[in-house]
């Protein structure tokens, strides 16, 4: 740093002294002002002159000392550039720099302004006169007397106006403000003070004395090109002011300055002046909701500089200050009352108020004929056309193009054919030049005859600037003869095309040339002195001179007003155009009261977020200034907009209340349908934008009360929540009128929007569900196609169904959406007339209703009815959302009439609405409706399920509500409807899902349910697919026992929004999950109902269900397919249980399915393997109780029955592929004595000829029952099977888990197992909890005459349970299976029983377990023998498993998995052990287990009922993803019956697992037991069974590859035919083969439902020719029903006494042809016996097509080929037509061949022989008849 001398010091300052007395004295100088802080308190008056350029002061201002300079009050006395001290001095201000620049440095003194004297009393108010006090001036020409008037207009409407007293000054001549005469109002809101010196007014609000507007803030300033005042306000919540991009709706105070002055500009982030001027602003008072408006009648260039305090000044060029003052009580009133004083805003013609496309440039008509083509195909709600200046030719105004745009008359004429206008853009500037051809351009020739034009300043000559056609002339719209040659322009125009509708634009006014052509004069019209922050800082920049002239004046003033008189001009031109109607006027630029006359759009915007987000802003401001017709391009106008931006902004736009999708040359389309026809852009708008046609009688409606009123439509949160400052600032949210809530999503890349929702009642509009917020702050989430919509409780909204015009919805039904507020209240109104004829409304031609609700009754008024066409529309529907108790009867009446009752209605519980259809209530007249609400008691959650019986006393110490019921099963003891347990908190919602935490509400939680609450809860919503999704509650704070069941779920969800079949939402109060289908809005899953609890030891969740339609869980004895509601509880808990109704079986699969009321499908597995109940109820509902483990859903979606069921098993593992040979009949028996009894009976069955598969023995051949091990009476067994099995037989041996203990020999299945150490054990012991089955003990003699449970006591040896969760156990497991296949005896397949597990003691041998909480637990579900613990029969709970992982679980959570762990290592064992696929029967099942196992339905009986029941089991079995299932035929227990025994034997030949099996000490009932008769029946319906073998084997080639069905209820295929939701005696056979067999005594016939499709008799191969009806069907003895459907082919057999002969026979095809003469098939062939095919592609698939009188076949995959399993012997053609066939041709191999056929012309069959031709199906084919 420099260091300075002494001396050099002194000469500095000396120099800084002598500087600063300089500047003073040149201040002095030029302004004899002392540039001081000092004050006088001397004044004098001004002398007389009227202009003066130099005051003479009386004396220095006052400046305020540095501590008390409130330096946010400083009025800035430099606004024309940066301030300087000597500038400040010569205009004798203060001076006082800041550390901020936009702070004034130099602010005005006390020594300006005016005082005022003189005032006098008139009849409207008070005048005074201003002189001005001597000060420097600021431009010059200062005006000495200043002229005050005061005018109290009305009670709410104040006028002040300062004018020149002795020259005229400019003042705006408005069209509609008109002079005011009085009289005077009786009373004001508002007084007014004057305060004389300095001259300042107060306006003040009467009722709290707040001073609203007050000018004593700074000085008037009053010279001939500037005028200034300024007025502090009394809030800081400040509105309007235009045309601007503000951002926000409330003002920005930090010093903003905000020019205004009609410009030619894009809309930027910047304070440009746009196309409008307009001065009116509004301020919030107080949460009161007193507002006050303001506004500035001044045309001028102008800006308002806005500063914290807050302080307005205004800085205006010429004209006069003239302000009218507007006060109310809300700030709608305010607006209305603006509105008043300029014009209401014109009523618009309905079809403006559809949707509108647009573009600059399409090029040609072709382009514009493509885009309306490609909407109308993407059905886009759709009313209007635009094109802008590319129609035009060289963009002459009223000329088109006729080589691009050849034919636009035409094309108007089309659009008018389909409902749709057509409207065109005008530009005023008119080009000078001739047309293309060189002919005269006639519109500018006879405006030149007319003289039209704006002049130069000489007031004659034309002034020629530059806009789109070249160079061009300026209509005056100010000129009478201009407006009459406009519109006969118009009108000439429109006799050659019929345009619907203007355009108005580039009438700010526009020039591309600054000025003229000639540039501007050098005069102060063009150079005033003070020039605002206007854009370029040039009056003339983008536009035309402004010292030229109008009829209203120079440019000067009348600038800004010329977009305003264009609108006028247009206006009448349209009146001449289309006498009497509405038509359209779009304007660009605007003034005060052009709504009047015009709708406007935002401007040319950019394709931006942030435009978008401020488009909102000026939709808002623009309702201020009384223009709700208003909207953005939508998409935006400049830069090529993307998916996501133009996605959202459609949805936006959709609630514009002027709709427009348009964008600029040299950009990409941007109309919807651009983006692809099933795009989500596309469907987002198709369906947003019928939501707007909709709700267009609502939105015409509101524009009538705007029309009417004054009221705004597009509406900020403010003018109806003002006692809640949020709303003061919220811009992102509008509102439409006071009742739709519109959030939209304004951010890229975001799906949640944080949204503040008022202080009212809110409904979602798409769901009608009642949402909880109120006055807060909330995520909303809002993916990728949607927008938020809340309908305000308190409101009722006319609605009707939409169109893709509104030519077309107008001609549709109304309805009404009633919303209720918390006082069960609502009103609304309803406007209608023709949509188009001018002054309906002043000529009373309209229909208007007004509607409230009170004490659940409509009342709905036709206060005015004057137009009769509209009396042929009708009020169809009404939804009243809020209805919180069950609705049972709804009544109506018309005109006073008696109420009638009325039976069209829905009440949906989920989202408590109700829904009434099919009215006619036609307009005009008068109409009530009244519904009950009544709380049902299906409605009840039952409160105290538990085992013992509940009292009321019970039940109140529970805390729960009695009351005794009236209805048979409903609960007496019930939850609260206010239950809520648990509180939630963080929701959060993404992409990919949802999460939550829940906190026990200890306050709320008074009901006492079984076990300890968990305090916190976490929910995880996972949207795995697009249609499947989990939900899972748990604890996440301490980790409880989940399923250790692996399932195929992707790692990381892959659905997308927009293709997720479903939406899901967090409800609260109580907690809940809704799951709603989106294609219908159907809710699937909604357990927002009370009783939810979440206890160590007792989980309950309640969820509606969507229809009375549910199919599964088990395994239990249903009585029908489907559930029977009516208050039904069915445990689920494995047990060694025959099947009995309400008895707990075998497996546990808490899985269902239910059918929607639209016909989809959904499925819903529940991963948990504790204990459970469910209890169904009338609601509809389901309850699920749970003892332990967690809640983790698992939603699959269909949409049909059979697409549901796939994805279900494609999560759990598709079905085993069984052997080939496992799908022949198969025999067994518990009770064969003897190798000789098997022999003796596998002798007899080939005798007679039975198709015959598999023979079976049950525990009989052991050693005293051991697992492993061979009886003595069964020595020769192994030699046996070896024997059949080299005839083509198989073997299948039972295997019990339990293995004894007890041996006094060398047991080593026991042993090993020790070694291993694979057996449960009690926990934290090495001791094996012993159990007894059916193991003996040794040396002891059996006593077969006792009981079994006396044989437990006198001969049953200790046995251990296996852990197969272990590790080791599955090694162990596998070596004694493997041991005994190689050292013992052969076998093909294992059947593996008793794995419940199932003991024959209750937990262990001391019927005593250690645990009494687990074995007892808390709440004991409704299980079979419920108070016996649920250790009965079986192992302790508490007992230790370890998993593979090395984890302890107990008994008590996994023992419902233990015949699941068992299966796997069972069919790896099988398949090591005979290296071939083999098949394993499981009796215990858990879901996944289908992938390696078959199952049977357990020791049924020998009864007729059971039989049928077996329908119902194999059918839910097939649901549970196990389809290799089947019943014991003819019943395992009691001894079955001759009739009963047959019907059994058809029936059992189409179960997938045909097994006839019975029980030791009864008949016999395999085939040959019976007589020869009975063995014919059992061999033809088994030949049938092997004929079907290979379309049966591909069916389940299908379901192992794909999942589904194969025994296939009807409703998977005929979902939309209900009468098949209930049938469950029939079934199909895949999608082609349906089975109705007898399943009653004695009848020789069966009723079956004959589905929607052409049938054949299997028998016969005739079409039965009946559809959709109940049908007798012959059935004598020996028959069974069965017709293949049309449209099918199937690949079949010869059969044989087995597979391993049949499938060396010839096959063949059953081609049954469909209504359309086709028919399709395949088939799936392997081995039949290998390990993974499939997996490894060693596998032929062929597919067989016909269409009309040829059949194909195609190879698809060729890896397995048998050319002698696989020769095609014979074709039957069923249904071909009555022509003859004289002959079929076979193409194959390349060379053509006449075949063999005979035919049946009268049954249409045609049979075809190929035996002779060698054909086999591992090549294609080809056959053609004729």
């Amino acid at each position: 740093m420099a260091k300075f001398t002494r001396l050099e010091i002194i000469l500095i300052v000396l120099f800084v002294i002598v500087t600063i007395i300089a500047i003073a004295l040149v201040a002095v100088l030029a302004t004899k002002t002392p540039a001081t802080e000092e004050h006088s308190d001397s004044s004098s008056s001004p002398p007389p002159t009227t202009r003066s350029t130099t005051a003479n002061p009386s004396g220095p201002g006052k400046c305020p000392n540095e501590i008390n300079d409130p330096i946010n009050e400083r009025i800035n006395c430099i606004p024309d550039q940066f301030p300087t001290q000597v500038l400040c001095a010569q205009r004798g201000c203060c001076w006082r720099p800041w550390n901020n620049s936009v702070i004034p440095w130099c602010f005005f003194a006390e020594n300006h302004g005016y005082n005022a004297n003189g005032r006098n009393s008139t009849s409207t108010g008070l005048e005074a006169m201003l002189n001005r006090i001597p000060s420097p001036t600021l431009f010059g020409n200062d005006i000495n007397r200043v002229f005050l008037t005061i005018q109290s207009q009305t009670t709410n409407r104040l006028r002040f106006k300062l004018d020149d007293l002795n020259t005229k000054r400019f003042e705006v001549p408005h069209q509609y403000v008109k002079k005011f005469n009085g009289p005077l109002p009786s009373d004001t809101l508002y007084d007014v003070k004057i305060t004389d010196s300095p001259f300042s007014i107060k306006v003040i609000r009467k009722s709290n004395n707040k001073i609203l507007f007050d000018t004593s803030i700074g000085p008037l300033v009053y010279s001939d090109q500037y005028l200034q005042i300024s007025a502090k306000l009394p809030s800081e919540y400040i509105y309007g002011f235009g045309e601007h991009i503000h951002k926000r709706f409330r003002h920005d105070l930090y010093w903003k300055t905000w020019p205004i002055f009609t410009r030619d500009q894009l809309p930027g982030d910047n304070n440009n002046n746009l196309y409008g001027h307009q001065t009116f602003f509004m301020c919030i008072e107080d949460n009161s909701g007193k507002s006050f408006g303001v506004f500035l009648m001044n045309s001028n260039a102008m800006e308002v500089f806005i500063q914290p305090t807050p302080i307005v000044t205004y800085r205006v060029t010429g004209g006069i200050l003239d302000f009218y003052i507007f006060l109310g009580d809300t700030p709608e009133q305010v607006v209305q009352k603006y509105q008043e004083l300029i014009g209401l805003p014109s009523m618009p013609a309905y079809w403006s108020l559809g949707f509108q496309l647009s573009r600059w440039n399409y090029k040609s008509l072709d382009v514009v004929k493509e885009v309306v083509k490609r909407n109308r195909e993407a059905r886009i709600p759709f009313d209007t056309q635009v094109t802008d200046i590319d129609y035009m030719e060289d963009k002459k105004a009223f000329t088109y193009d006729t080589v691009a745009f050849k034919g636009l008359p035409e094309f108007v004429k089309d659009l008018h054919d389909h409902g749709q206008k057509y409207v065109i853009i005008l530009d005023p500037a008119i080009s000078i030049e001739k047309r293309t051809n060189g002919s005269a351009y006639e519109a500018y020739d006879r405006g030149n005859a007319k003289h039209v034009w704006v002049n130069e300043s000489d007031g004659t000559t034309a002034l020629i600037g530059e806009v789109w056609p070249g160079f061009t002339v300026y209509p005056d719209f100010t000129n009478p003869s201009c407006i009459d040659w406009w519109a006969n322009e118009c009108s000439i125009f429109h006799q050659e095309v019929n345009y619907d509708g203007l355009w108005i634009d580039m009438n700010e006014v526009s020039s591309f040339v600054q000025g003229s052509k000639k540039g501007c004069n050098d005069n102060k019209l063009n150079y005033p002195p003070f020039t605002p922050d206007i854009l370029d800082k040039l009056m003339y920049s983008k536009t035309i001179c402004m010292d030229s002239l109008q009829n209203w004046g120079k440019q000067y003033d009348v600038h800004s007003l010329y977009g305003y008189s264009m609108s006028i001009a247009t206006e009448k031109a349209l009146e001449k155009v289309f006498p009497n109607k509405r038509s359209f006027i779009l304007t660009r630029s605007t003034f005060a009261g052009t709504g009047r006359h015009a709708a406007h759009w935002l401007g040319d915007n950019t394709a931006s977020w942030e435009q978008m987000e401020w488009s909102i802003t000026g939709m808002l401001e623009f309702g201020l200034f009384g223009m709700p017709l208003v909207g953005a391009d939508i998409c935006g106008f400049v830069i090529d907009t993307t998916e996501e931006l133009c996605r959202r902004w459609m949805q936006l736009g959709a609630f514009y209340p002027f709709s427009r999708n348009h964008n600029a040359d040299g950009y990409q389309h941007q109309d919807p349908a651009f983006f692809g026809q099933n795009s989500l852009l596309v469907n987002s708008s198709r369906h947003y934008l019928n939501i707007r046609y909709t709700l267009l009688p609502f939105l015409y409606t509101l524009f009538y009360k705007a029309h009417r009123f004054g009221e705004t439509v597009a509406r900020p949160f403010l003018h109806e929540f003002y006692e809640d400052d949020n709303s003061w600032v919220e811009d992102l949210e509008f509102l439409w009128g006071p009742s739709l809530l519109i959030t939209p999503v304004l951010k890229p890349g975001i799906d949640t929007v944080s949204a503040y929702i008022p202080d009212a009642t809110w409904y979602d509009y798409e769901t009608g569900a009642k949402r909880p917020w109120k006055r807060q702050r909330v995520n909303m989430y809002l993916p990728g196609d949607k927008i938020g919509l809340h309908i305000r409780g308190g409101y009722i909204i006319p609605i009707q169904e939409p169109a893709v015009t509104t030519t077309e919805s107008r001609k549709n039904p109304l309805g009404l959406i009633i919303a209720l507020n918390e006082n069960n209240t609502a009103k609304g109104d309803f406007f209608w007339d023709d949509g188009e004829t001018k002054g309906t409304i002043e000529n009373g031609n309209y229909i208007f209703y007004t509607f409230s609700v009170s004490n659940n009754c409509l009342d709905s008024t036709c206060t005015h009815s004057l137009y009769p066409e509209g009396t042929a529309l009708s009020f169809d529907t009404i939804k009243v959302l809020g209805l919180m108790e069950t609705v049972t009867e709804v009544t109506v009446a018309e005109n006073n009439q008696p109420m009638n009752s009325y039976k069209n209605f829905t009440y949906d519980a989920s989202n408590k609405i109700l829904l009434i259809y099919g009215l006619k209530f036609y307009l005009g007249t008068n109409f009530t409706v009244q519904w009950n609400q009544v709380f049902s008691e299906n409605e009840r959650i039952a409160c105290y399920p538990d085992a013992d019986d509940a009292t009321e006393a019970k039940c109140k110490e529970r805390g729960c509500l009695w009351q005794e019921n009236s209805l048979y099963r409903a609960p007496a003891c019930y939850f609260p409807r206010q239950d809520n347990p648990y509180l939630v908190s963080s929701t959060h919602y993404s992409s990919m899902g949802v999460t939550a935490d829940l906190q026990f509400n200890t306050r709320n939680a008074r009901i006492k349910l079984p076990s300890v609450p968990i305090s916190t809860l976490r929910v995880e919503v996972k949207y795995h697919k697009n249609d499947m999704l989990q939900f899972k509650i748990f604890d996440p704070k301490n980790k409880r026992y989940e399923v250790p069941v692996s399932l195929n779920i992707p790692a990381n969800p892959t659905s997308t929004y927009e293709n997720r079949l479903y939406d899901v939402e967090i409800k609260e109060n109580p907690f809940g999950i809704q799951i709603r289908r989106r294609s219908t809005g159907r809710v699937i899953w909604d357990s927002h109902l009370p009783g939810f609890a979440f206890n160590d030891q007792f989980i309950q969740i309640s969820t509606r269900l969507p229809s009375n339609y549910v199919y599964g869980f088990g395994e239990a004895e249903h009585p029908e397919f489907k559930h029977d509601l009516d208050w039904h509880t069915w445990g689920m808990f494995t047990r060694d249980q025959p099947p009995g109704y309400k008895l707990n079986s075998y497996g546990f699969h808490p899985y269902y399915m239910a059918l929607e009321e639209e016909g989809n499908a959904h499925g819903v597995l529940l991963l948990n393997s504790n204990a459970m109940d469910v209890t169904f109820q009338p609601t509809p509902a389901l309850t699920y109780r749970i003892i332990g483990g967690i809640l983790d859903f698992y939603m699959f979606l269909g949409p049909t029955p059979e697409v549901a069921t796939k994805q279900y098993h494609e999560v759990i593992g598709r079905p085993v592929m069984p052997a080939y040979w496992a799908l022949g009949f198969q025999l067994c028996r518990y009770g064969y004595r003897n190798t000789s009894e098997i022999e003796q009976l596998y002798t007899d069955m080939v005798n007679a000829q039975i198709p015959y598969d598999v023979q079976y023995t049950d525990i009989d051949y052991m050693e005293r029952q051991l697992d492993f091990t061979i009886d003595e009476n069964f020595r020769e067994l192994p030699q046996f099977v070896d024997k059949i099995r080299g005839e083509g037989m198989r073997y299948v041996i039972i295997l019990d888990p339990a293995i004894s203990g007890n041996e006094t020999k060398s047991y080593p299945a026991f042993d090993r197992g020790q070694e291993k150490d694979v057996f449960v054990k009690w926990p934290n012991t090495s001791d094996i909890c012993w159990a007894k089955v059916w193991p003996d003990l040794p040396n002891v003699t059996i006593d077969e005459s006792i009981t079994e449970d006396e044989a437990v006591n006198a001969s049953r040896a200790h046995a251990a349970f296996p852990d197969f969760f272990r590790n080791s156990t599955a090694e162990w497991w596998a070596r004694e299976i493997i041991d005994f296949y190689e050292n013992k005896m052969k076998f093909d397949g294992l059947w593996i029983d008793m794995n419940e597990p199932s003991s024959f003691v209750n937990g262990t041998t001391t019927n005593q377990c250690r645990n009494r909480e687990l074995n007892y637990p808390p709440y004991f579900p409704e299980l079979t023998k419920r108070t016996e613990g649920l250790h009965f029969r079986t192992m302790c709970m508490e007992t230790e498993h370890i998993l593979s992982d090395g984890s302890s679980v107990l008994h008590y959570d996994v023992h419902n998995l233990y015949g699941w762990s068992q299966v796997k290592p069972t069919y790896d064992a099988l398949q090591k052990a005979t290296g071939k696929r083999g098949i394993v029967i499981s009796r215990s099942t858990y879901p996944t287990a289908g992938r390696w196992a078959g199952h049977w339905l357990g020791d049924n009986y020998a009864q007729w009922d059971n039989m049928e029941k077996s329908i119902i089991g194999m059918m839910e079995f097939s649901l549970f993803g196990i389809s290799y299932t089947g019943a014991d035929i003819c019943g395992f227990f009691n001894n079955s019956e001759y009739h009963l025994c047959a019907r059994w034997m058809q029936l059992g030949a189409f179960y997938p697992y045909s097994r006839n099996h019975n029980i030791a000490f009864t008949r016999r009932q395999d085939p040959v037991s019976w007589n020869q008769t009975f063995a014919e029946m059992s061999r033809d319906v088994l030949n049938i069974r092997y004929t079907l073998l290979p379309y049966f084997y591909t069916q389940m080639h299908e379901i192992h590859a794909h999942g589904g069905t194969v025994i296939r209820p009807l409703f998977h295929e005929f979902y939309n035919d209900k009468v098949t939701w209930d049938i469950f005696r029939q079934f199909l056979w895949g999608p082609a083969l349906m089975v109705t067999p007898v399943l009653e005594p004695n009848a020789n016939f069966v009723k079956g439902y004959i589905p929607n499709a052409r049938w054949f008799d299997y028998y016969t191969g005739q079409d039965i020719g009946v559809r959709e009806q109940v049908y007798t069907l012959d059935a004598p003895f020996d028959k069974i029903n069965l017709h293949v459907r049309g449209g099918h082919i199937l690949p079949c057999q010869e059969p044989a006494r087995n597979t391993f002969f049949s499938r060396q026979n010839y096959m063949k095809l059953i081609v049954a042809i469909d209504d359309k003469h086709t028919a399709q098939g395949s088939l799936f062939w392997d081995d039949g016996d290998s390990i993974d095919t499939y997996e490894r592609g060693l596998y032929s698939m062929v597919q067989f097509n016909l269409n009309e009188t040829n059949l194909t076949s195609s190879i698809l995959k060729n890896g397995y080929v048998n050319k002698t399993e696989m020769r095609l012997g014979f074709i039957h053609i069923w249904g071909k037509g009555p022509i003859p066939v004289t002959e079929v041709n076979l193409i194959y191999n390349g060379n053509k061949e006449l075949l063999k056929f005979t035919q049946d012309t009268g049954k249409e069959i045609l049979n075809i022989d190929l035996t002779p031709n060698n054909v086999t199906l591992d090549q294609p084919i080809e056959i053609s008849w004729s």
